[in-house]
């Protein structure tokens, strides 16, 4: 399980048009949000990230950088950021499912063609939503066991308001007894 206030485990894969991404050396005044999907067959993933590449700006306005991350090739990454329409939003592809398991993401196997005729991988991680600090520690987090009922992006800008205004720490870092 990943601790706020800890470091997260490394993460460095490439991206469709931006190299590699290495958050260890990424640069960002306040950090990187790093949303985990699905990959191509899923059809709440697809409208998920056309939030987020709406909101990219939003993110970067405030000192924070975006990527979209699955475990898909980079021929389905190319087919899911056209159907975003992605311009702004950074795709990372080719996730390790041992890696998407540090992360604590869930990991289901393939049931075959989903509801829009694109068959699933054998293996796959389930969605995930990570605020990464500029030092690679957790500061919020979110982790599903679906593909149903998401964190909003748009809630996640308006709490960067507020944590930025009122230097907001992370919270559920206690691991003492209980």
């Amino acid at each position: 399980m990943l601790i706020p206030r800890q470091k997260t485990p490394d993460l460095k894969l490439e991206t469709l048009n931006h190299g590699t991404f290495d958050l260890a050396s990424e640069s960002s005044e306040r950090g990187t949000v790093i949303c985990f999907y699905r990959g191509l067959h899923c059809p709440i993933c697809a409208n998920y990230l056309k939030e987020f590449e709406k909101l990219v700006p939003a993110f970067a306005e405030r000192g924070v950088t975006s990527i979209a991350i699955s475990s898909d090739g980079k021929e389905r990454t190319v087919d899911m950021a056209e159907r975003v329409g992605a311009k702004e939003l950074r795709f990372g592809y080719g996730l390790d499912l041992a890696k998407a398991r540090e992360w604590g993401l869930y990991i289901s196997t393939g049931r075959g063609k989903t509801s829009i005729g694109i068959e699933e991988p054998k293996l796959f991680s389930e969605p995930g939503l990570f605020l990464i600090t500029p030092e690679q520690s957790l500061y919020y987090g979110s982790v599903q066991t679906m593909p149903f009922v998401r964190p909003h992006f748009s809630e996640l800008v308006a709490a960067l308001d507020f944590a930025i205004d009122r230097n907001y720490p992370a919270r559920g870092e206690y691991t003492g007894a209980v």
